[in-house]
């Protein structure tokens, strides 16, 4: 039976019509699925969103091991890269962009991690004083998810962008130039040019700029590590299997980007405000 009460972080009609089809089929094998896969869906973009834990999940919901369950089964299977992918590949279409990209942007961040978090998956990043993991994630020129990679913070900035770069090699084979900022400059330029084939271009700072300012094609990335931490349960990592807080991000890519193709909103492109001397 259909859950009565939906929440803010559940999917409309609309938004679910363009995930169903990238679910798997359910087994003809065995016993029939007791819940609807919608219900499956909208409990786990519910922690995803609200950063509850998983025994917190309100009752109208499917039983929480029930849902733990398929979150982790979809994971270990690949289904929920399928749907994030499949979901992208729409929202492309929609921007009048082909689905497989060419150009994307490269980037990082620390955040603190739980107690939950084990020591051996955890470190501690000395420049941004960060106790926990390091996310670094490649980003199509819409700021869409390419590639992720969750690491402890101790890892070298350079080495995990190396890692996340063998991935996104495999993943995203006609991806082959991306933007980096300055952190990546160096060695790392030539490394992705000779071993993975992938142009670094470095995005650098105007000389003599003082305070923020919106880089060109950098600032896409940003945006996209906002999304996700505008998600409760990625505000910092909890997850004690870097895989599961891979995960999360992917789903809460898929919601961000569902709510875009529902809404039919246009990706928002920066432009620097007008100023009027004084």
């Amino acid at each position: 039976m259909a859950r009565s009460h939906r929440y803010p972080s559940d999917l409309s009609d609309l938004e679910w019509a363009y995930v169903e089809p990238l679910l798997p089929s359910p087994s003809k094998d065995g016993r029939p699925e007791a819940h609807d896969r919608r219900d499956i869906v909208d409990a786990i973009l519910y922690v995803t969103h609200n950063g509850i834990v998983w025994r917190a999940l309100p009752v109208d919901f499917p039983p929480w091991k029930t849902v733990h369950g398929m979150f982790d089964r979809w994971r270990r299977r690949g289904v929920t890269i399928i749907v994030h992918d499949g979901v992208r590949d729409e929202v492309r279409r929609a921007e009048g962009r082909d689905p497989a990209p060419t150009a994307g942007v490269i980037d990082f961040q620390s955040v603190k991690a739980a107690p939950t978090v084990s020591a051996v998956t955890r470190g501690y990043d000395a420049g941004k004083k960060v106790n926990g993991r390091k996310r670094f994630i490649v980003v199509d020129t819409l700021g869409l998810l390419l590639t992720v990679l969750v690491i402890p913070a101790d890892r070298q900035d350079r080495d995990g962008a190396r890692q996340l770069l063998v991935d996104h090699y495999f993943t995203t084979p006609t991806c082959r130039y991306l933007f980096a900022d300055g952190g990546f400059a160096g060695r790392f330029v030539t490394w992705a040019a000779t071993v993975v084939r992938t142009t670094v271009q470095i995005v650098r700072k105007k000389e003599g700029q003082k305070g923020f300012e919106p880089l060109p094609r950098r600032w896409v990335v940003e945006r996209t590590l906002a999304w996700i931490t505008a998600h409760r349960r990625l505000a910092r990592d909890y997850e004690r299997d870097p895989a599961n807080s891979e995960s999360f991000i992917h789903w809460a890519m898929i919601r961000t980007m569902v709510r875009r193709l529902a809404r039919r909103t246009p990706a928002t492109r920066w432009t620097p405000r007008k100023t009027s001397e004084t």
